[in-house]
């Protein structure tokens, strides 16, 4: 058999056909290259099969194409569409309440296949969290490649002088970062386009460990960017139509430059720099490629600032007649236009503040056009191939202008330059070899790593959970109350007679736990979830789950997490031993902050310690192994027995139960809950007591049981 592979990319805006490049600004060369690298690994003979899964959207704002469930790229390949969130599209920064449930429709959508696919390839933040968490519970090695950096992007916006609050407002940096981090946690093979990118970036991240890192610079399509037109004279037709309108002289040589209108791309201070030089105004137009619009007003807010800013520029200095910014173009007038360029003796210009890699500098390449490009990531590893250019700091408008300047006034070394470009990308760049360097790269890191996943559903053991499985958290039914009297009655009146067992949910251990449960006069528990989701036990069993307690115990030290929080006494202080697990390491705030818990998640990271910390109450605090939780310990008896998401309901406690109210459980959540967990109001698998004491309108209203 040959290898399976599934990629994932969950922006939704892919397709097999036609993509729409520069849409938004989710719609850039990372959407093109996740394309094209199915594509060239669904030709390869190794290769049995590629999806690649993106969200299903239903908008009429948006093409049809992107609802439909199944698109096929050819034979070996296809795009899988899952529905997750609001049916309408969505910028990626707005996904992250959703995503957990993208991850548990994952698993269960492999957990059909006879056969898993050999690895993950996740591609950006969002992503790297769902790919981390399906690689968690299915045992499937994972890649990543992030395409750009939280961090990067943080430290970019941060320098331009955006105010923190407001970057989280628009970005959800904090979230992304987070992503990036567990990402890293998990993953078996970084894949980055420049050395660059990972000494520079990726170095800034916690986790990371630059023994994972491989450098695969991205492939060109050879066979679509070349120098040598097909047919030259309906190009020149065409592409004269479309700039026409814009420029008084069609034959200058164009200062190119094709991107999303987004700020990281530094369009403005191209245009800056455009309109303060004479010599450049005479010498050359400016040719804006910036995506489609129909309506500037239309477009996000981001795209609408940078557009707002191209016209308040293009009239400052008067440059009506030398500066083109098509409002329509399509993809495959992209390579004709560079050619158009070439053929003008133009440059192809990069002024992006960051730029991972850049896969266009390589496509302008190709078609012979020479580069002026910002000193960052992928250009410096380009021309170091190529030497089809010049590298300018763009943060200095004068450097800029030099730069640009230069470049323009060599014919000569133009030439030089173009010839470069063109061998250097067939010799480096082509998609054959990124594509036989990948399979190659997959298959030395990963040929001993196959899946670990053990189909529990088909042991021959008993499974102890039953039709359905209610869990309830212990804390909630150790006070007496109307509400739990009625709810002991309805569980002997139904339970016994349907087949469905209880589970119980505790920070306690086992023995604390078994204690205070005879209060309750409850049934007898059939699952303990407890020491914080790191122990699991069955019915009167005094041993815990093996295969739980060696799936979370990877990279665990107790120790060194005491150790690296040792400092923040002053903050915290170690709980009694009695309340302290092997698995489990338990503190008291000496004041509520919500602060600690960042800065606590922090050292953990900066350490490189594979540990979580979980906020209870407000003041307790417990740091678990990076892959333990009480909602992971849910998934994992889910795969262990057999029994789907869907039969297991929880009935969650008063104080911030974010972890276990994501994904496909159902949940209930008590009258008096804290008021964090009312923006889960719109999840339909929540529901929320209106009455104190009756948890039960929740099971009714999910029809939990059985009528009788």
């Amino acid at each position: 058999m040959g290898l399976r592979l599934l990629h994932l990319n969950l922006h939704g805006l892919i397709r097999s056909h036609d993509l729409e490049l520069g849409r938004d600004s989710d719609t850039g060369g990372q959407t093109l290259y996740v394309l094209e690298l199915v594509k060239g690994l669904a030709a390869r003979p190794e290769v049995e099969k590629v999806e690649l899964i993106t969200r299903l959207i239903v908008d009429r704002k948006v093409s049809s194409d992107y609802s439909n469930p199944v698109e096929k790229i050819s034979s070996s390949a296809e795009i899988i569409r899952l529905p997750f969130g609001p049916k309408r599209y969505l910028r990626k920064e707005l996904l992250w309440p959703y995503l957990d449930d993208l991850a548990d429709q994952i698993v269960q959508r492999l957990q059909k296949k006879n056969h898993l696919p050999d690895w993950i390839h996740a591609h950006y933040a969002d992503a790297g969290y769902v790919g981390s968490l399906v690689s968690r519970r299915l045992g499937l090695p994972l890649v990543f490649t992030g395409h750009s950096l939280g961090r990067e992007k943080l430290r970019r916006l941060l320098a331009a002088g955006i105010d923190h609050d407001q970057i989280e407002q628009t970005y959800s940096i904090s979230k992304r970062i987070d992503a990036e981090e567990l990402a890293l946690a998990h993953l078996n093979l970084l894949i980055t386009s420049t050395k660059q990118e990972a000494d520079e970036q990726y170095a800034r991240y916690g986790r990371f460990s630059s023994k994972d890192v491989e450098i695969i610079p991205p492939g060109v399509d050879l066979n679509r960017f070349h120098a040598i037109p097909s047919n030259l004279n309906k190009e020149e037709k065409e592409l004269n139509k479309l700039f026409k309108p814009f420029l008084r002289d069609l034959n200058l040589p164009p200062l190119l430059a094709i991107s999303r209108a987004v700020r990281r791309k530094n369009i403005p201070a191209l245009i800056e720099t455009y309109g303060r030089s004479s010599i450049l105004q005479q010498r050359h137009n400016l040719i804006l490629i910036l995506g489609c619009r129909e309506d500037s007003r239309q477009l996000d807010k981001q795209q609408r600032e940078v557009f707002q800013q191209v016209f308040e520029l293009v009239d400052k200095y008067n440059l009506y007649g030398k500066v083109a910014f098509p409002k329509q173009h399509k993809r495959e007038q992209i390579p004709s236009i560079y050619r158009w360029a070439t053929k003008r003796n133009g440059l192809f210009v990069n002024p992006a503040l960051t730029e991972p890699f850049g896969l266009t500098l390589l496509e302008a390449a190709a078609c012979g056009l020479p580069m002026v490009a910002t000193d960052d990531g992928g250009p410096r590893d380009i021309l170091a191939r190529c030497d089809n250019g010049l590298l300018v700091d763009v943060t200095d408008l004068e450097a800029l202008r030099d730069g640009l300047e230069t470049a323009g006034s060599n014919p000569s070394l133009w030439k030089t330059w173009s010839d470069n470009g063109i061998e250097g990308v067939s010799r480096h760049f082509s998609w054959d070899a990124h594509v036989c360097n990948y399979i190659a790269l997959m298959q030395k890191r990963l040929k001993f790593l196959a899946p670990r996943y053990l189909t529990f559903s088909n042991t021959k053991d008993k499974s102890p959970m039953g039709q359905k499985l209610l869990f309830i958290d212990l804390d909630n039914f150790l006070e007496e109350s109307k509400g739990l009297s009625i709810f002991r009655d309805k569980l002997k009146d139904y339970i016994l007679n349907q087949n469905i067992q209880l589970g119980i949910l505790t920070g306690r251990s086992i023995q604390a736990a078994r204690y205070r449960y005879l209060e309750t006069q409850l049934l007898k528990p059939a699952v303990w979830i407890t020491q914080a989701g790191t122990e699991i036990y069955y019915a009167d069993e005094n041993k815990s789950d093996i295969f739980w307690q060696d799936s979370i115990s990877v990279d665990w030290s107790r120790k060194e997490v005491e150790k690296v929080l040792f400092d923040l006494k002053d903050y915290l202080e170690l709980q009694k031993t009695e309340h302290q697990g092997p698995m489990k390491v338990s503190y008291l705030l000496k004041e509520p902050s919500n602060a600690i818990l960042p800065l606590v998640r922090k050292r953990l990271r900066q350490s490189g310690l594979a540990a979580s910390p979980h906020l209870k109450c407000h003041w307790y605090l417990d740091i678990v192994p990076l892959r333990a939780s009480r909602a992971e310990a849910i998934r994992f008896l889910s795969l262990r027995w057999g029994l789907s998401l869907d039969k297991i309901l929880v009935v969650a406690s008063q104080q911030g139960d974010d972890e276990l109210i994501k994904g496909l459980t159902t949940n209930v959540i008590p009258f008096d809950h804290d008021s964090s967990l009312d923006r889960l109001r719109s999840h339909q698998r929540v529901f929320f007591s209106d009455d104190q004491d009756d948890v039960l309108d929740g099971l009714k209203h999910f029809r939990f049981f059985k009528s009788t």
